[in-house]
């Protein structure tokens, strides 16, 4: 089962993917419990397909990140050898104080070193 989060597929696909773009470039990100929940699944994967190293791997997850090869170098270069010995598990959330505004509850989401 996965979460709507109140949006329309094609927008939560987009939303989804740009927020693992940002945790894989900077490595940690503030955002609402549900979305984190929600991202980890998707970083674990990227890493995941870093790790297999293989063309097709690389293909999706270009597919996936909309084709920013930089984020992808990164996973493949850098995220993939510094996992290699680790089965899974590659993110962490650490809960902060509630948002102002709305009252959600925040968190940071970031990769395990």
């Amino acid at each position: 089962m996965y979460r709507k989060l109140s949006r329309e597929s094609s927008i939560r696909r987009s939303m989804l993917a740009g927020i693992c773009k940002d945790v894989i470039m900077k490595e940690s990100v503030v955002t609402t419990e549900a979305r984190a929940k929600e991202v980890r699944k998707f970083v674990d994967k990227m890493i995941t397909y870093g790790k297999n190293g293989s063309l097709v791997s690389r293909r999706k997850a270009l597919a996936f990140l909309h084709n920013d090869s930089a984020v992808v170098n990164k996973i493949f270069n850098e995220l993939a050898p510094r996992y290699a010995e680790r089965k899974g598990g590659y993110t962490r959330i650490i809960k902060l104080k509630e948002r102002i505004g709305d009252d959600a509850l925040q968190v940071r989401l970031e990769l395990v070193d």
